[in-house]
């Protein structure tokens, strides 16, 4: 008799991609837009994005670039004069000095990240991650095939990993450092004197690489930005990525870049080559544009961050279990949320996690947030302060309404 058993059926999706995770803010964003989908007034703020629009000068240039027949393939790397200009903006606000072949523009800073951890890392290498962190370190860190190290700052410290922890963490296996500064999701900043101490660490494991995310430079509430590859001992270990979403409200324009030694930079830009190739030439010429034009423009969004977060802050000091450290860049708030664990719902659902908060906010507030889960905290959520004041007051008007009902 034939053989009538049910065919075994298999994914034919790769293991990699089955090991990896959707982004949790990519995610929460899509259960904001179906609920808004059905009408209801949900406040967005899960997602990292300014509200401002880019400013003009840029779109001009951009505009320039289409009537002057930028619209032909750049330069893996990136076209030469933004290159130069990635170059100069490294001079006058960082005090580096790199060369044209060490900048490698890319796809958004996001792209530059996975360039370097995939041109880096080899399966079975340890990459420690100084956590809380941003969502996409760690998928990054599977997608190398490499094993990811959390290593946990303190909120009595503001979050931030200490030398003295990261000297603990380092093994045999280690190869990569990745943080960001100032971080999302907490807006904790590093100090020089604290990189200098790390960098003192690094010193003394010469096979242990730095991936130092500096995308939110800009956007500082405490004075100078530092920068790990400011330290010259360590400075050709380190990869700085940098972009133009944050600081420029350019997020559409997918632009960011890094700056690395020549070989790295070389591999980073093979890695590219593969993927991409170059990024969109008419982004490429804004950019310009934007360096050009020096940070003014940066400047007064910063100042309306500066606003909000204290506008936020003040209100949920408020709100009963919210234990909210103050934010020195970024915009974003990061409370601890615990409090709420084992409550109860309205319908009888408990609350177990900040996931189950979150998505109570969310069905019960009509405001979107991301659960710590993601960023390596998963007592915390994770709100964006970059949103218009009244919406602010408003959201979090609504979270403490909703919240009282536990």
């Amino acid at each position: 008799m034939p053989d009538t058993a049910a065919p075994v059926t298999t994914s034919p999706l790769s293991d990699r991609l089955l090991a990896m995770n959707e982004p949790a803010t990519i995610a929460m964003v899509k259960k904001a837009r179906e609920l808004m989908a059905t009408g209801v007034d949900v406040i967005n703020l899960s997602f990292g994005e300014p509200d401002f629009q880019t400013p003009q000068y840029i779109k001009d240039a951009a505009k320039q670039a289409l009537d002057d027949g930028y619209t032909f393939y750049t330069p893996v790397p990136g076209i030469p004069e933004l290159r130069q200009a990635i170059c100069d903006k490294f001079k006058r606000d960082n005090q580096l000095d790199f060369l044209p072949n060490q900048i490698v523009v890319s796809t958004g800073a996001k792209q530059a990240l996975a360039n370097a951890v995939l041109s880096l890392v080899n399966p079975g290498d340890e990459v420690i991650v100084f956590s809380p962190y941003w969502v996409s370190y760690e998928e990054m860190v599977k997608l190398a095939d490499g094993v990811t190290v959390e290593l946990r700052g303190t909120l009595a410290n503001e979050y931030k990993v200490t030398a003295a922890q990261l000297e603990a963490a380092i093994t045999p296996r280690t190869k990569l450092v990745m943080y960001s500064s100032p971080c999302n999701p907490t807006g904790a900043v590093f100090s020089r004197e604290e990189l200098g101490a790390i960098a003192e660490v690094l010193t003394r494991h010469p096979q242990v690489y730095a991936l130092a995310d500096e995308i939110y430079e800009y956007i500082n509430f405490v004075g100078e930005h530092a920068s790990l590859a400011h330290f010259p001992e360590v400075k050709d270990r380190v990869i700085t990525v940098n972009g133009f979403s944050k600081g420029y409200a350019m997020t559409g324009w997918r632009l960011g870049y890094l700056a690395a030694r020549p070989d790295i930079a070389a591999a980073c830009e093979k890695m590219q080559s593969q993927i991409t190739s170059g990024t969109c030439s008419i982004s490429q010429r804004a950019g310009l544009a934007a360096l050009r034009g020096g940070r003014a423009s940066a400047d007064e969004m910063v100042a309306a961050y500066r606003r909000r977060r204290d506008l936020v802050l003040d209100i949920v000091k408020d709100i009963p279990g919210f234990n909210t450290p103050t934010p020195s860049g970024a915009f974003y708030i990061f409370p601890e949320v615990s409090a709420y664990f084992g409550r109860t719902t309205p319908d009888g659902s408990v609350i177990n996690n900040a996931l189950d908060l979150a998505l109570f906010m969310l069905n019960d507030a009509h405001v979107s947030a991301v659960s710590g889960d993601a960023f390596g905290a998963p007592e915390c959520i994770r709100f964006s302060t970059a949103a218009a004041d009244d919406k602010l007051v408003e959201a979090f008007r609504r979270i403490r309404a909703s919240l009282a009902k536990l």
